[in-house]
C-alpha cells in the first residue's frame, strides 16, 4: 500500500469519528476513537509511543507520538479552534525525529475536521 492509499484510509477513519462524535470533546476521546476506527481497517496502530530526539548521537529529549500507523504514518491530533503554524512545525519536527515518511495533522476543531498532510523532507 502506498502512502496516498494509507493516508486516505486514515483520513476516512477521521471523518467517520467526526460524523459520530462531532466537535467539542477532548483530544484523548478523539484519539481513542480514531484508534478503534483504524484498527477496524486491519492496519497496525501504535498509540502514545515514546520517541527519543537525538542531537550529536545523544538523546536530548523525547515526546509521545499520538498515533503511528503501519510503521509509516505519524498522526498528530488536535482538538482546538483552529490549527496554527506551530502545529505544522511540530509535525515536521516529529517526522524529522522519527524518520517516518509521512504525517497527518488532524484537528477535530469547532465545526469540521481539518487535515494537513506532510512528507518528510531533508531540505
Amino acid at each position: 500500500m502506498d502512502y496516498a492509499d494509507l493516508t486516505e484510509k486514515i483520513i476516512g477513519c477521521a471523518y467517520r469519528v467526526h460524523n459520530v462524535l462531532g466537535c467539542g470533546f477532548l483530544e484523548s476521546v478523539y484519539e481513542k476513537s480514531l484508534i478503534l476506527e483504524i484498527e477496524k481497517t486491519g492496519l497496525l496502530v501504535e498509540s502514545q509511543k515514546a520517541i527519543n530526539v537525538h542531537y550529536d548521537d545523544q538523546v536530548v529529549g523525547s515526546f509521545f507520538a499520538d498515533i503511528i500507523v503501519a510503521h509509516t504514518v505519524i498522526v498528530e491530533l488536535k482538538a482546538v479552534r483552529a490549527l496554527a503554524a506551530a502545529h505544522e512545525v511540530q509535525l515536521a519536527n516529529y517526522l524529522a525525529a522519527t524518520k517516518l515518511p509521512v504525517g497527518l495533522l488532524i484537528n477535530f476543531g469547532e465545526s469540521r475536521v481539518d487535515i494537513k498532510r506532510k512528507l518528510l523532507s531533508f531540505s
